[in-house]
């Protein structure tokens, strides 16, 4: 096991709770507006999204690799404020005035940026994918989600063990302590769960709830939470493995209960 028993439940735990609060953040909006002309990207298709979403993220994989390679931290840190701030108005926004929720999120946001810890990281961290969730979730479908999830596994398994991009903008992230993802020290270590683990699984999950409903939302969450588990319960002390494989698996046995019930 790569982490003690408690230090594996504590993720477990966080990684629920940011499911659960993005899920809110998602019901919200269905009957709430956006905040200062936020909205959902138009896209003419289903599989126009699914292109959309991937070329983003292997443009955005491809810039953090320049900022890691010229050493740009503070282009970086700009960067991630700016996305930071964002998630956290469009989450915040979904539950209380959007004018406090744009204050509550800059505030968070440079605080985090210039004098962050584990308990500021980790409390922001919980609102960040719900943000991201609102503005995606529309655009897909169980069929887009379903084959963004299998080229993200892909995609993942070459990052760590063939390429090993994946490590490298890890180590690079932690470094600065500017990054997306889950982080609890213990014992002079770290454990890391990347904000792609928990972002992917949390847009399956609100997929669910937008077609399906609460039951099958809750199912999904559940099921990528228990694939999580497994990975870290086999997983090896001083390894990277790369968990979007485990957690599609989880989702896709969650779409499976779904359709034999539904």
């Amino acid at each position: 096991m790569k982490h003690t028993f408690r230090i594996t439940f504590l993720l477990l735990f966080l990684f629920l709770v940011a499911h659960g609060v993005g899920l809110l953040v998602l019901d919200a909006y269905q009957i709430r507006e956006y905040p200062y002309g936020f909205q959902p990207p138009q896209i003419e298709s289903t599989s126009a999204s699914l292109v959309e979403i991937f070329v983003s993220l292997i443009i955005m994989t491809a810039l953090v690799l320049i900022l890691i390679r010229f050493r740009a931290r503070r282009i970086w840190k700009v960067w991630f404020l700016v996305s930071l701030v964002v998630t956290l108005l469009l989450s915040l926004a979904a539950f209380i005035p959007r004018g406090y929720a744009l204050m509550i999120a800059a505030g968070l946001g440079l605080w985090r940026i210039f004098k962050n810890n584990v308990y500021l990281h980790n409390f922001t961290e919980m609102f960040v994918y719900g943000g991201l969730a609102a503005l995606f979730v529309p655009i897909l479908n169980v069929i887009s989600i379903s084959i963004l999830l299998l080229v993200i596994a892909v995609y993942d398994y070459i990052a760590v063990y063939k390429t090993k991009h994946m490590v490298a903008m890890a180590k690079f992230q932690t470094k600065e302590k500017v990054f997306a993802g889950l982080f609890i020290p213990y014992q002079k270590k770290a454990a890391i769960l990347g904000g792609g683990d928990i972002g992917f699984t949390l847009l399956f999950s609100g997929v669910m709830l937008q077609q399906f409903g609460w039951w099958a939302a809750v199912i999904a969450s559940l099921l990528s939470g228990i694939a999580l588990l497994t990975l870290l319960l086999i997983s090896k002390k001083n390894k990277f493995y790369p968990a979007m494989p485990f957690l599609a698996g989880g989702c896709f046995i969650a779409l499976g209960i779904v359709w034999l019930v539904f």
